[in-house]
C-alpha cells in the first residue's frame, strides 16, 4: 500500500518473533496446543442486565491477531473478545472462527463482541447479525453493536436511533431469536454526549462503546451523560483511551511509587470510574497482553490524585497525535464543520498499526469535513488542554491520504 508505514511491519514481525516463544512456554513445546493458562481476569457487571465480564478485553484490530494470538489472551485470563465486520478485512472475525473450533468448550466462557454498519438504515441489522455469526463460526453473539454510531456513517437522524422504536424492535427482534444477547452501539463522534444521552431516554440500549478520557471534566456535559447511561443500567466499554499515549515514557518517577508503568496506570485510571465495566485494548504483541493483564490483576484501589495528576502531566507535556478528551476540543467540534478529531484519529491508527481502512475513512468525509481553509487551527490547539498540533495533524493527513 502506498505509503505504508513502519509501525505495521515491525508489530507484525516483532508479534512473530514473540508468539511461539511465548506460546511454547505456555504449552511446554511449541507444537502442542497452549494450557488454559491463568484464571479469568477480575471481573465487572456490564450493566444491569448483563453478565460480568473480564475488566480487560482483547480489541481485534492489530497486525498480530490470529488463533495463535488468541490462545495466548485467553491464557493471560482474557475472557471478553472484540472484533467487527471490518477488522482486518474480516481476517479478525475468521480468526475467532478458526479458534473457536479448535476450543468449542471455551465458547460459553467467552464473552463475544462484533459489530456492523447498517448503512441502509437499522433493519438491515437483521440481515447483518447472521453474516456476522456465520463469520464468528458461532450461533449468537454476548453483544452486538451498531459499529460507530453518528450523523457522517448513518445521516443526520442517527442521533436518534437509541431512542427509535425502530431500533428497539430490531434490538428485540435479534435478541428473541436468540442470536444475540445483548445489543449496542460503539461511538466515538463529535456528538458522542447526544447519543449517550439518546440512549438514556430510549432505555432500551444494553451496552454502548465509546471513546473515553480519564481527564474529562467532573460534572461536565460527557460526565452527565455518562451518568445517565449508567443510572439507566447501560453496561459501558471504554475504547481509545490508550492511543494518545502509545509513545509514551514507560517509566515515571511519580508513578514508580506506587509500581505502575504509565501505561498500567492509564487503564488504573479509567478502571477508577466504576462505571466502566471493561477496557477495550488493541494490544500489538505479548508484551502488551503481559502488561495489561497484571495490570487488570493488580487493580485492587482507584489510582491516588498524585499519580493520576502525574499522567496527566505527561500527556501534557508530550507531543500527543490526537486529544485524550477535553471540553476544549469538544466546543471547537461543535463550532466547526472541519473533523479535526476524526481525523486526527485516522493518523493516528495509520500511524501506530498501519491501517489501511484509515485511507477509506478518510476519503469517506465530506469535503466540509476535510477542508482546512478558513478554520483557525491554531486557536483549536491553544485551546485544546493536551496541545494537539491540528495544523500538523492536517499535514500529515494530507501526506498519507490525499
Amino acid at each position: 500500500m502506498k505509503n505504508e508505514p513502519k509501525t505495521s511491519r515491525r508489530n507484525f514481525i516483532k508479534a512473530s518473533v514473540v508468539l511461539p516463544t511465548a506460546v511454547a512456554a505456555l504449552s511446554g513445546k511449541a507444537s502442542a496446543a497452549p494450557a488454559a493458562g491463568k484464571p479469568a481476569l477480575p471481573k465487572r457487571k456490564l450493566g444491569k442486565n448483563g453478565p460480568e465480564v473480564t475488566m480487560l478485553n482483547l480489541g481485534g484490530m492489530m497486525s498480530a491477531h490470529s488463533p495463535q494470538y488468541l490462545d495466548v489472551a485467553w491464557s493471560m485470563g482474557i475472557r471478553y473478545f472484540d472484533t467487527a465486520d471490518c477488522y482486518i478485512k474480516g481476517e479478525s472475525e475468521r480468526n475467532i472462527a478458526k479458534w473457536l473450533k479448535r476450543y468449542p468448550e471455551r465458547r460459553k466462557e467467552l464473552f463475544l463482541v462484533s459489530k456492523d454498519h447498517p448503512k441502509k438504515g437499522p433493519k438491515q441489522l437483521l440481515e447483518q447479525i447472521d453474516n456476522r455469526l456465520k463469520a464468528c463460526g458461532t450461533d449468537y453473539l454476548d453483544l452486538f453493536f451498531i459499529h460507530g454510531l453518528g450523523p457522517k456513517s448513518y445521516g443526520k437522524d442517527a442521533v436518534n436511533w437509541p431512542e427509535m422504536d425502530e431500533v428497539r424492535e430490531v434490538f428485540e427482534k435479534i435478541k428473541k431469536a436468540g442470536k444475540a444477547k445483548m445489543c449496542g452501539f460503539s461511538c466515538h463522534d463529535k456528538l458522542l454526549v447526544d447519543c449517550l444521552n439518546s440512549a438514556a431516554r430510549g432505555g432500551f440500549v444494553d451496552a454502548i462503546m465509546l471513546k473515553y478520557s480519564p481527564f474529562h471534566e467532573k460534572d461536565g456535559a460527557f460526565d452527565r451523560a455518562l451518568d445517565a447511561c449508567h443510572n439507566k443500567g447501560i453496561g459501558l466499554i471504554s475504547m481509545k483511551e490508550m492511543k494518545p499515549f502509545a509513545k509514551a515514557p514507560k517509566k515515571n518517577p511519580k508513578i514508580d511509587e506506587v509500581g505502575l508503568t504509565t501505561h498500567q496506570a492509564l487503564l488504573h485510571a479509567v478502571w477508577s470510574d466504576h462505571r466502566i465495566a471493561s477496557i477495550c485494548s488493541a494490544m500489538e504483541n505479548v508484551n502488551q497482553l503481559e502488561e495489561n493483564a497484571m495490570a487488570a490483576t493488580n487493580f485492587k484501589q482507584d489510582l491516588p490524585s498524585e499519580q493520576r495528576e502525574a499522567l496527566q502531566q505527561v500527556a501534557t507535556v508530550m507531543p500527543v497525535p490526537m486529544c485524550p478528551g477535553c471540553s476544549g476540543c469538544e466546543r471547537w467540534a461543535h463550532k466547526t464543520e472541519y473533523a479535526f478529531q476524526d481525523i486526527s484519529r485516522y493518523v493516528t491508527y495509520y500511524e501506530q498499526d498501519g491501517d489501511g481502512e484509515a485511507y477509506k475513512l478518510f476519503r469517506d468525509l465530506d469535503t466540509p469535513s476535510r477542508e482546512t481553509v478558513g478554520v483557525d487551527l491554531a486557536a483549536i490547539r491553544e485551546d485544546c488542554q493536551f496541545k494537539v498540533d491540528y495544523a500538523e495533524i492536517a499535514k500529515r493527513a494530507e501526506q498519507y491520504f490525499a
